[in-house]
């Protein structure tokens, strides 16, 4: 069921770099202000109840793997000297999917939306991160797919030569969203043989500036990745 009053406008927080553990803390307090204003309205007439907001947040963060809640942590392939030699980090945390990895050069997006004001289809809001990335790989002229019955955006998938270039894993309550999408633009792919990226095993991971041979820069990817997002959604950014 939607909101009485639909609010498509997302309010955009560019974070810059910042550790990963003090961006899950500003995420969730965004997420858990949204979930306030839907039970607060619950028993209010619809004169009464409050527009629930939406925010995007993009975000670069230090060497860190994040395992989600039905992951394996045996797919972290190093231990903690090891994570301290690379200069990494490591936590357990609450969104879906296995393993993967964040630093710097690579393009992280944080939706955080009522859904209520958009959709209420957590299959057709994976599939539209999907799409806007999809749309954004274009701009590059890069044909990125989806990969049957695997989450996020691949390069040539089902085929020996499978790359995958954007991950994507959320969670969900109350039709509002948290975590996101990350995006290679241009990170260090080295730190990604210390893992089994997303639990897939024997499959190559890419980046943006890898497939061009050239360096691209996260600026100029932030402002393609959030007209893209902006045009799946039909969200106005502000």
């Amino acid at each position: 069921m939607l909101n009485a009053v639909i609010n498509r406008e997302v309010e955009y927080r560019d974070l810059g770099k910042m550790d990963y553990k003090e961006a899950w803390d500003y995420q969730t307090k965004l997420f858990e202000g949204i979930i306030g204003v839907k039970l607060k309205n619950r028993p209010l007439p619809e004169e009464e109840q409050e527009i629930t907001k939406n925010y995007l947040l993009f975000v670069e963060h230090p060497h860190v793997y994040t395992l989600g809640k039905s992951g394996d942590q045996a797919n972290l392939l190093i231990n903690e000297q090891m994570l301290r030699m690379h200069n990494a980090s490591f936590y357990k945390i609450n969104r879906g999917g296995d393993i993967t990895y964040h630093g710097p050069g690579q393009l992280v997006g944080y939706p955080i939306l009522d859904l209520e004001n958009f959709f209420t289809d957590i299959h057709k809001y994976m599939r539209s991160i999907e799409e806007a990335i999809i749309l954004t790989l274009r701009e590059y002229g890069l044909e990125g797919h989806r990969f049957d019955g695997l989450t996020g955006v691949w390069l040539d998938p089902n085929t020996p030569k499978a790359r995958k270039i954007c991950a994507i894993g959320v969670k969900t309550s109350r039709w509002v969203t948290m975590h996101g999408f990350a995006l290679n633009v241009d990170p260090d792919l080295k730190y990604f043989n210390h893992i089994v990226p997303c639990g897939i095993q024997d499959k190559a991971v890419t980046s943006i500036s890898k497939e061009l041979g050239r360096k691209v820069s996260l600026e100029e990817s932030k402002e393609v990745a959030r007209e893209k997002l902006a045009e799946v959604f039909q969200m106005k950014i502000s």
